[in-house]
């Protein structure tokens, strides 16, 4: 299976791109918070790579990609939003369904406006939540003070890396959280608690594309009753999907049971 990355030049900065071989819908993989597209190997390797054409972009100032040239316009959920979107049209791809895990599927609500040619959005981790509700869609952990903390000492690192993929858990994650510019955790969350964005609750309730929910029911930081409670106006297949005995991150943890669903949603959205 071949793989490859590139880096295109964007008004964000450098992004750098994984792509797979596949030629069939174009599917944009949103990483989360201090990680990269490499924690979506198992799926861009793998059999839905060879089928669908898997693109996995490095935020500004995550993984391989150049720290954001104006870090305060593209540290933010509406910033990241916009990078993303710009790499689809650098790529010259007109029609995308989108996979956001984390912080990556806030950005995929954030894109809705913004991506006239988004098929669907899968989001996984990710509580939509208005800006009042940041209590209610989160769990109380170590991880969330830690999310919008700038400076990492060598046992946060570990400690972020190891609650957020979970098991297998790889040293390259150590090296991704690692080089992350800390300043785009403490300033997302500063421009979350400005308001800056979005309020996704009320977003997700009016017109949509097709959005797809999966969780793991072990989720450690989401809050999956809020999840559960949220009206979405365009709910793929009508029920949010939860996997027993997967965490944070189901498509790393349990790929084997998460491709199946991911690949029945990216069939459904590119018949559109």
């Amino acid at each position: 299976m071949t793989m490859t990355q590139t880096t295109i030049e964007t008004s964000h900065g450098r992004i750098a791109v994984r792509q797979s071989s596949g030629s069939g819908t174009p599917v944009l993989l949103i990483h989360g918070n201090s990680s990269s597209g490499a924690v979506f190997r198992n799926q861009l390797a793998g059999r839905l790579g060879e089928r669908f054409r898997l693109i996995a972009a490095d935020l500004p100032g995550h993984g391989d990609s150049a720290d954001a040239v104006d870090p305060d316009r593209t540290y933010n959920m509406v910033g990241y939003a916009d990078a993303m979107t710009e790499v689809l049209k650098v790529l010259g791809i007109e029609k995308a369904v989108v996979f956001g895990w984390s912080l990556g599927g806030h950005i995929g609500l954030e894109m809705i406006d913004r991506y006239p040619g988004l098929l669907g959005l899968m989001i996984t981790g990710t509580p939509p939540v208005s800006p009042a509700q940041i209590g209610e869609g989160f769990k109380p952990s170590p991880h969330m003070a830690l999310a919008g903390q700038e400076v990492f000492s060598a046992e946060d690192v570990e400690n972020y890396a190891r609650s957020t993929a979970g098991e297998p858990f790889e040293p390259f994650m150590l090296d991704t959280v690692a080089r992350t510019d800390g300043r785009a955790r403490r300033m997302m969350f500063e421009k979350l608690a400005m308001g800056v964005g979005r309020d996704q609750n009320a977003l997700v309730a009016g017109r949509t594309p097709p959005i797809a929910v999966l969780n793991g029911l072990d989720e450690p930081f989401v809050n999956t009753d809020f999840v559960e409670s949220v009206v979405f106006s365009n709910l793929w297949e009508g029920k949010k999907h939860v996997l027993e005995k997967s965490g944070h991150a189901p498509f790393w943890d349990s790929p084997d049971r998460f491709d199946p669903i991911f690949e029945r949603f990216v069939v459904d959205m590119g018949k559109a």
